[in-house]
């Protein structure tokens, strides 16, 4: 399992993206909204670009609410004791791979073979 002092950091990087993804929703949201506020004054061009902008926003949402799941079951785990160790294996996640990714649940080997890498 990985130190004091590294588990503290992780968690402030974690925070840190929670904080970054919840502003982006936000901002996502009101931008969603003058979209929706703006469509009784708009013509068909108008119509179709705000569609194709809107589908982009939910996309995006989508992507940032898997992560902010992700970040937040991160969360717990360092709060039980549990961050740092392989989901599936329960051997240690590299910190490099923690650095990289700190919502990662498996190690390099669990997830290579996952996705059906072999090494």
């Amino acid at each position: 399992m990985a130190d004091a002092n590294f588990t503290k950091e992780m968690e402030q990087e974690l925070l840190a993206m929670k904080q970054e993804i919840l502003a982006r929703l936000a901002d996502q949201a009101n931008e969603t909204r003058d979209i929706a506020n703006s469509a009784e004054i708009n013509d068909s061009i108008d119509d179709a670009s705000n569609e194709i902008t809107l589908k982009k926003l939910e996309a995006v949402n989508k992507l940032d609410a898997d992560r902010l799941k992700a970040i937040n079951n991160a969360l717990d785990r360092i709060r039980t004791g549990r961050y740092g160790k392989c989901l599936r294996c329960g051997k240690p996640i590299p910190e490099a791979r923690l650095r990289a990714l700190p919502f990662a649940v498996l190690c390099l080997d669990c997830k290579h073979a996952q996705e059906g890498f072999h090494r």
